[in-house]
């Protein structure tokens, strides 16, 4: 079993004196002698930039995130001209990142900005935090990054290093956990430095001390708890376990001459503002007989050129699974909601990774 950790801030003061020389010093010998993790926006200043990148990452792993990035960047080098975009072409350039509600957050807070602070990005932790869709992470993320202020970040990589360095089994999604955790950060912050300081511990995490960590070329490793007591494994703690709930989506690919009928979500639900075909949403999974039945009775006219293999998509508390029915049409159909669209306009509008992984296989655009 973990240690109990370090209860309470006084405690945090006493460890504070004991280890930490150790661990910042090595912490900080190993960021100036490692390349670390090779990303555009380190070393970065620029706060419109760095949020940016900071948005982007949010659910997001490093390595897909560049190329998105480098795309906003080149299509919105500045705030204003993310603010005055269409937000259709937005959301196509965010197609693929998944978690939509992130991108209508990033355009809301970049309107404020403009409207209201005449395009200057906020220069404190509280009105960088105020902004919609920023966090306690990304606020302190800009703020010390952007313009050197004290204050210390908390990503899933730093919760796992002090976990299991300080072999701390206070769970990190508790209120009592996240509050030890931000007490300790901020404990061990150079406060001289703490751009430099949270850009090191962030990249250690990711790259040595990471799920499956690289102890034997640690740096820390001869104070490290979790090394020390072999619970590396049982870091970070968590209580809650998130459970998925199962949907079946099957949508109707509804071809007429040289187009396609598709609509947009609107219902506050997941994909909100993404497009979709005609869709058949069932509780559990049914049979191929089945969705040919249902075909042929909301299209008498159609006829079946492909029922393609199951397709999936995890998201945070559900998993979306289902097929695709391509079919043509003799003649055209009269659906509430939808519009007729050509290949070439699908092509400019935004879906969601769940059908654009099928396009990518199916090649229907091609």
């Amino acid at each position: 079993m973990p240690n109990q950790g370090i209860s309470g801030q006084n405690a945090i003061y006493s460890m504070k004196t004991a280890e930490e020389n150790f661990f910042i010093k090595k912490l900080t010998h190993w960021n100036s002698t490692s390349n670390g993790r090779k990303m555009p926006w380190k070393g970065e200043k620029n706060p419109y930039r760095i949020w940016l990148s900071e948005i982007i990452l949010q659910q997001t792993r490093v390595q897909q995130g560049l190329e998105y990035y480098n795309r906003f960047i080149k299509n919105y080098p500045t705030i204003n001209d993310l603010a005055s975009a269409p937000e259709a072409d937005v959301f196509k350039l965010w197609e693929g990142l998944g978690y939509y509600r992130r991108c209508k957050n990033m355009l809301a807070a970049a309107a404020e900005i403009v409207e209201k602070m005449d395009g200057k990005f906020p220069d404190t932790f509280e009105a960088i935090q105020a902004l919609k869709g920023v966090g306690p992470y990304t606020s302190a993320a800009i703020a010390s990054f952007a313009f050197n202020l004290p204050h210390a970040v908390l990503d899933g990589n730093v919760y796992r290093l002090l976990a299991r360095y300080f072999g701390i089994s206070q769970s990190i999604d508790s209120a009592a956990g996240k509050k030890y955790f931000a007490l300790l950060a901020e404990e061990l912050l150079d406060k001289k430095k703490p751009g430099l300081y949270n850009q090191a511990i962030m990249d250690f995490g990711a790259l040595i001390c990471k799920p499956l960590p690289e102890c034997m070329i640690c740096p820390l490793q001869s104070k490290c708890v979790a090394l020390k007591e072999n619970t590396i494994r049982l870091f970070p703690v968590k209580d809650k376990k998130k459970e998925r709930t199962a949907r079946w989506f099957y949508y109707i690919i509804a071809e007429y001459d040289d187009g396609f009928y598709i609509r947009m979500r609107d219902k506050k639900d997941i994909w909100q503002n993404l497009h979709e075909f005609y869709l058949l949403k069932f509780a559990e999974q049914i049979a191929d007989e089945t969705i040919f039945s249902e075909v042929q009775e909301l299209f008498p006219d159609a006829s079946v050129l492909d029922l393609s293999k199951q397709y999936g998509q995890h998201l945070t508390h559900q998993t979306i699974r289902g097929k695709f029915i391509h079919i043509r049409l003799q003649n055209p159909a009269s659906l509430h909601g939808f519009i007729y669209l050509t290949k070439a306009d699908l092509r400019k509008i935004a879906f969601p990774r769940y059908i654009t992984t099928y396009f990518q296989e199916s090649r229907i655009l091609n």
